[in-house]
């Protein structure tokens, strides 16, 4: 699975599912400070999954033209440990939900899926 880390994403979440076999490009080791269209963009053009907590990607993936198919998964969870958020964000990925073509709303057990 093709990840695409936000900028809000802990390097330790990053380096977790790296060990763990995922290919994520970082937002902040790559164009740090990119805009959030750019990101959304970059995840569509390279068939990434966006990992964010940022809230604005869902207003803009519902309000483009063109609607994304590659993806975004938005944590809404308590900013704990960067080493409790890494395991978090490691098991979400695991759980095998279908995220290309979603908008994934993650909170403490539950996941929303919405067609994007």
């Amino acid at each position: 699975m093709r990840l695409l880390a936000d900028e809000n994403v802990p390097i330790k979440a990053i380096e977790l599912l790296r060990k763990m076999g995922y290919d994520v490009l970082s937002i902040s080791e790559s164009t740090p400070q990119a805009c959030d269209r750019d990101i959304m963009m970059l995840a569509e053009r390279e068939g990434r999954i966006l990992l964010t907590f940022d809230k604005d990607f869902g207003e803009l993936a519902f309000n483009s033209i063109t609607k994304p198919s590659c993806g975004i998964i938005l944590f809404r969870i308590p900013l704990r440990s960067a080493d409790y958020i890494a395991l978090f964000i490691a098991g979400i990925i695991e759980s095998g939900c279908d995220w290309p073509g979603n908008f994934a709303v993650v909170e403490p057990g539950r996941i929303r899926l919405r067609k994007l």
